[in-house]
């Protein structure tokens, strides 16, 4: 049996009968709190459940699902959630600073203030999503796909958006300073050039507006 308890009372929030997490199905699941930090939770499915505040730093969550979950205030650091399925899920000043998000589905999620600091975003699908406010510093997003993006403040300075598809996304307020964006689209689907003089001599949304 497996208890999954709270990480500052320690009660028990949920028990299990199996002796993994791997592919278990907590669909619907209420452990808000818990501290599943360092765990093997590769599969796992949290269709609907509240898992605000829980402490997932450093575990394993590949190719798990987490459709429509809340995760407000969750914490992913260092975390590894390569082909993560967060398809409109809440992760509203969620951490996620150092973690592996490559082949992420974030489609239609809302992560406004989350710390995404030195995530890696490579080939995620972040369409449609509302990224207001976050901080995705030294992020690398190359190659996501960022269309119809809300970016509205967001902070992306030393971000890597190599390829990256940013059509109709929006940027108001934007900060990009030592941003790499070679051959990726911007919001008025301008494909930035790799000319490393234009670059220089232009602002980035001037490529875009053209």
């Amino acid at each position: 049996m497996i208890e999954i308890k709270h990480a500052t009372t320690h009660d028990v929030l949920y028990r299990l009968d199996d002796d993994t997490l791997q592919e278990a199905h907590l669909d619907n699941a209420k452990i808000a709190g818990a501290d599943l930090a360092n765990l093997d939770l590769r599969g796992v499915t949290f269709r609907n459940a509240d898992l605000r505040e829980v402490n997932f730093s450093g575990a394993n969550l590949q190719g798990a699902i987490l459709k429509n979950a809340d995760l407000s205030r969750a914490n992913f650091e260092n975390a590894n959630l390569q082909q993560i399925d967060l398809t409109n899920a809440f992760l509203d000043d969620a951490i996620f600073t150092e973690a592996d998000l490559s082949h992420a589905i974030l489609r239609y999620s809302k992560m406004t203030n989350a710390d995404c600091k030195g995530a890696t975003f490579i080939r995620a699908d972040i369409s449609l999503a509302d990224l207001t406010r976050v901080n995705c510093n030294d992020a690398n997003m190359a190659h996501c796909d960022l269309r119809g993006t809300n970016l509205a403040g967001a902070n992306l300075n030393g971000a890597n958006l190599t390829g990256a598809n940013m059509l109709d996304s929006k940027m108001v307020d934007v900060k990009m300073a030592g941003v790499h964006m070679e051959n990726a689209i911007g919001p008025h689907g301008q494909l930035v050039p790799t000319h490393r003089e234009v670059i220089r001599s232009s602002r980035w949304w001037e490529f875009w507006k053209r």
